[in-house]
């Protein structure tokens, strides 16, 4: 393409100075030809593409580019002298002499001349060429106005900016600064939009993001490939599941087994009956379980352990779930087909009871802002509550099952919840619309990611579902291999970036799956009952808690502390050794 090729002798060739490479690099604003230019040490063309030359072992990257990039990365750097030498020894260089002039024409705000190059240097886009046309010229129009050359600036946007029929209400807007400066003034100074807050040497970056890469190579391109390279080989990474872990460009990124939770830390039997549900709280500090024998605990999350904070009683029948306020000062207990309880975790104290007359909740969740909570009714209604009790609205009609999980998205518009046996709501109580995600088998229960974009869906056939309800719903993978036949089985997204997939079984094992590959990558044992649910903490990715039929909750941590301090009974209030947070 024209515009890198460059078969004109060194010495006639235009470049810009060693000076104005440096300033470009950090987008300073270059008012005046600083001596010494790069032009005499380009000596050698650039090589045609007719006989490229390629670089690395599998002989995809092309020698020319990969100069290049080196060199604009050089100069980026500040590093001038070394990519004048690069350009010099390798006979490559990074810009060529047409594409140097148009870039030496905007710093020095020679507008005329740098439209006319700008269709010298390969262009075969019109649009193209019209949009560069357009940023160049609404420059000089902007910098006429700050000179307070009205006349000529009126000039330049009727003959033209507006021939180019290119952004007709930027049009709009440029000529609303000559007839109502006081418009102007309110909606979008031409100072601001001058040297001030667009420089020249901004506007070449803003021409080099329109103009093909291979004209201008875009800034920071190098970075970004290596940025690239390493998040691809950190995504491939099966284990991947810790921030201190450091990435290096010298070595190719690979974790071990040990970033997963795997060994039994603590164990508790403060419950006397088996254990349902567990959650840890949004900023990992707490945690909170509920169990058939109509009480809920509160947890305390320290570093080196997790310890007994509360014991909540006062349901007088078995808690199916617990839910978290967004600030996780507070905490809603649901008993089964009974009230719901609010409760101040700091002090233990109950502070409302929700209930409706002849009826009994099922389930229960928080709206993002803590203002409100909903409820769903054994009469397969879903109602939504003030702090305070006060009923502030109801959807009648089959939206919820007597035993549902309920969940609301971050934006607080969507209220999710079983609606019937093999079929999710996703109801949307400001437009008024409801979606469905349909299976072919009973749903025993559902997770919402903490971005509000995938739903984990247990199946009654022994699969796990993932699905995208951002846009229109779309099922993203599956997960096979725990066991589920009489129970209500959870999972939970986890790890770092919620890169995996934990689940309890019936077969009394807590299982792990990348949730990108599906792939199951631990199957942990311990308990002596059905795992009937599993939470990962959002602030540390290498603690697991677990509920089981056996009345025991287990924390799981790396598998890399000493054996003879890990404590070998089962204790219910004990501080076992636990890793910390990362």
């Amino acid at each position: 393409m024209g515009g890198v090729e460059d078969n004109e002798p060194a010495s006639k060739r235009m470049k810009l100075s060693s000076e104005e490479l440096r300033r470009l690099s950090n987008g300073s604003t270059i008012t005046e030809t600083v001596a010494g230019s790069l032009g005499d040490l380009m000596a050698r063309p650039l090589q045609s593409e007719g006989g490229e030359e390629v670089v690395g072992s599998k002989g995809v990257i092309k020698k020319v580019e990969f100069v290049r990039i080196i060199a604009k990365a050089l100069y980026s750097l500040g590093y001038i002298k070394s990519g004048a030498h690069l350009e010099e020894e390798s006979g490559i260089p990074l810009y060529s002499s047409v594409v140097n002039e148009f870039m030496r024409q905007i710093l020095e705000g020679n507008w005329d001349e740098s439209v006319v190059t700008l269709r010298n240097i390969g262009l075969t886009d019109e649009k193209t060429i019209k949009s560069a046309s357009f940023l160049i010229l609404e420059h000089k129009f902007l910098e006429l106005l700050d000179e307070e050359k009205v006349m000529d600036a009126l000039k330049t946007l009727r003959t033209e900016i507006a021939p180019l029929s290119v952004n007709n209400s930027r049009v709009r807007e440029l000529s609303s600064y000559i007839v109502s400066p006081s418009y102007c003034s309110s909606v979008r100074s031409p100072k601001q939009d001058t040297l001030r807050a667009r420089s020249r040497s901004k506007l070449l970056e803003e021409l080099q993001k329109l103009l093909p890469p291979k004209v201008m190579i875009p800034e920071g391109r190098l970075e970004h490939l290596v940025e690239q390279a390493l998040v691809l080989q950190r995504d491939a990474c099966m284990f991947h599941n810790s921030l201190d872990k450091e990435m290096s460009l010298y070595s190719d990124h690979q974790c071990g087994r040990d970033q997963i939770p795997s060994q039994a830390l603590q164990i508790f039997q403060a419950h006397t009956d088996e254990v349902w549900f567990l959650k840890f709280s949004h900023n990992g500090k707490y945690l909170a379980s509920s169990s058939n024998d109509q009480s809920a605990i509160i947890w305390e999350v320290y570093e080196t352990g997790v310890s007994l904070k509360h014991n909540l009683s006062g349901h007088q029948k078995p808690l199916s779930s617990v839910s978290w306020s967004p600030d996780d000062r507070q905490l809603l207990t649901c008993g089964s087909d009974e009230v719901i309880r609010l409760w101040d975790v700091s002090s233990g104290e109950c502070l409302h009871v929700y209930e409706k007359t002849g009826l009994g909740m099922v389930s229960c969740g928080w709206s993002p802002d803590g203002k409100w909570i909903v409820s769903g009714l054994n009469d397969k209604s879903i109602c939504m509550w003030e702090l305070d009790g006060k009923e502030l609205e109801c959807w009648k009609g089959q939206r919820t099952l007597k035993i549902s999980d309920l969940e609301i998205t971050g934006d607080g518009k969507q209220i999710i919840s079983i609606c019937r046996e093999t079929t999710i709501l996703l109801l949307d109580r400001e437009a008024k619309v409801e979606r469905f995600i349909e299976e072919d088998q009973p749903i025993t229960s559902f997770s919402l990611s903490r971005d509000s974009r995938f739903l984990l869906v247990d199946l009654l056939n022994q699969e796990i579902h993932l699905w995208n309800i951002e846009g229109d719903l779309k099922l993203v993978s599956k997960y096979r291999g725990h066991k589920r036949t009489r129970f209500i089985i959870r999972s939970c997204f986890g790890g770092l970036d919620e890169a995996f997939i934990a689940s309890g079984s019936e077969d009394s094992l807590v299982y792990i799956w990348h949730r990108t590959t599906g792939e199951l990558i631990e199957s942990l044992p311990g308990h002596s009952g059905a795992v009937n649910c599993v939470s990962w903490n959002p602030a540390n990715p290498h603690m697991l808690a677990s509920a089981s039929d056996d009345r025991t909750i287990r924390i799981w941590g790396l598998n890399n502390l000493s054996t003879s301090t890990k404590q070998k009974e089962p204790q219910s209030n004990g501080i076992h050794y636990c890793n910390g947070g990362t």
